[in-house]
């Protein structure tokens, strides 16, 4: 219980501090925004600040901060390191700077920021790709619910539920944002917030002593589930790094009012999704190892969801039961429609098509739910089709935010001077490293020894730090005419 009481502390201080210094040398100023200079009451709207926030944090969690901390705690005390540090200096800094630049730009997407501050090639790529990993946030996040939502309530089959919430995602996809999203999701977002802060006062109220410390060690304590490295940093992403997270920001950079609302958007629900995160990993420390799954009754339980299901139940009781489905069902559908959201966007943005009238949307919105669909149908007609897409899945959210932090720094080492760029050089380095070990070593991947994970991650972590220093030093020397 200290090092979960420390880690909040770390960062709540990590906001007020950190979060200060970025703001700074980002430095928000009174200019327009483009919820003004854009505004065609659809996509650019200007909303309440605090309603932003509540649909920013929605948006980025879903159930990232639950199923990820819950399955991150089986390797021990170790995930509250990559929950506090991972937050506050990478996921916090590419949650923040992803809005800000957005805004910046005249409410531009990743892959446009991407092909300003990288590489006009690395744009091109970058489309495709987001637009692959947020439609396959759409199938992950249609399949799992309505696996659940079949089980609670009998009604037909579980394609009857598929297609309930796919048409859920057209409607959502297509009306203005204000519309749904901006009524619904608020409420949502209240829920889960109450949901995480229940469990953290019943936390506190037993103190159970059998919770591991970080004093305890650091050593893996499931190494059925792969080594810490990479195999944590790519099982927690939500509360830490998520790549995902770079996607929904712009959506939010285009109803903001005003720059200096950035930070508490941005970097402020960044913070309080790694508290949720640190919360539930205390909640299943105490479950997998200090003695709350016999407490429970629920020795033989080890799924994230039923986890959720018998720790809310037990602990909340009645209420507890209704926001364990919540957290379940409505989280993910909710991320899952706004990732959509995002995927039209993006190619809007990129084909040139203009958002205003329904028959231009429905050009964009109808093949991607052909796609999504695609990918459900593989998930039921393959046995393991949802474990393969999930594990790609995680892995593609992780390199996206290493496209996230490498188009940062690109803007850090252009626009600013100084050193300032390491803000997000060295978190990007470090996610190049874990995505390129990860997918080098797993199964999914080329299937390397995982022997030789330290040899490749720091490998890959020095090459990564020379070819941008080399890259910066010929961009330094062709803009003051030595080549």
């Amino acid at each position: 219980m200290i090092t979960l009481l420390i880690s909040i502390i770390a960062l709540i201080l990590g906001y007020f501090l950190y979060g200060k210094f970025v703001e700074r040398v980002f430095g928000p100023d009174g200019r327009a925004t483009p919820a003004h200079t854009k505004a065609d009451g659809i996509d650019f709207i200007v909303l309440p600040s605090w309603k932003i926030f509540m649909i920013q944090f929605l948006n980025i969690a879903g159930t990232g901060p639950i199923f990820g901390a819950i399955l991150g705690a089986k390797f021990g005390p170790s995930c509250y390191l990559w929950i506090v540090l991972g937050c506050i200096f990478g996921g916090a800094v590419q949650d923040y700077f992803s809005g800000m630049l957005s805004m910046r730009n005249g409410g531009a997407g990743l892959p446009d920021l991407v092909g300003k501050y990288v590489h006009p090639y690395a744009k091109t790529f970058s489309i495709w790709f987001s637009v692959l990993m947020m439609l396959l946030v759409g199938a992950v996040f249609v399949y799992s619910p309505a696996l659940i939502l079949n089980d609670i309530l009998s009604l037909g089959s579980i394609f009857t539920w598929i297609l309930i919430i796919l048409a859920y995602y057209i409607i959502a996809t297509l009306v203005p944002i204000d519309k749904i999203i901006g009524k619904i999701y608020p409420l949502f977002a209240v829920a889960l917030l109450f949901m995480a802060v229940s469990l953290l006062i019943c936390l506190f109220a037993k103190w159970p002593s059998g919770l591991p410390e970080i004093w305890d060690g650091l050593g893996n304590r499931n190494p059925a589930a792969g080594s810490i490295f990479p195999c944590l940093f790519i099982t927690i992403a939500c509360g830490a790094v998520s790549g995902f997270h770079a996607t929904q920001s712009p959506i939010m950079a285009r109803c903001m009012d005003k720059e200096r609302l950035g930070r508490p958007v941005f970097y402020g629900a960044m913070i309080t999704e790694g508290i949720v995160a640190l919360t539930w990993a205390a909640v299943s420390s105490y479950f997998f190892f200090g003695g709350g799954n016999a407490e429970m009754g629920a020795e033989g339980v080890s799924a994230a969801p039923q986890v959720v299901t018998v720790v809310s139940k037990n602990w909340l009781g009645v209420v507890g039961g209704i926001l364990a489905i919540l957290g379940v069902v409505a989280a993910p559908i909710t991320s899952g429609d706004t990732a959509l959201r995002g995927a039209r966007l993006i190619l809007a943005d990129a084909l040139h098509i203009d958002q205003g009238p329904m028959k231009k949307r429905l050009m964009i919105t109808v093949p991607m739910m052909i796609v999504t669909g695609a990918m459900l149908w593989y998930n039921i007609a393959d046995s393991s089709g949802f474990d393969k897409i999930w594990r790609y899945f995680g892995w593609a959210n992780q390199t996206l935010a290493v496209i996230a932090l490498w188009a940062i720094t690109g803007y850090l080492s252009k626009e600013k001077k100084g050193l300032y760029y390491l803000i997000g050089l060295l978190p990007a380095v470090f996610m190049t490293s874990v995505t390129m070990t990860y997918i080098l070593t797993a199964k999914i991947g080329f299937n390397i020894p995982e022997v030789m994970n330290p040899y490749l991650g720091t490998g890959i972590f020095i090459l990564s730090i020379l070819c941008f220093y080399a890259l910066r030093c010929r961009r330094l020397k062709k803009s003051s005419g030595m080549l």
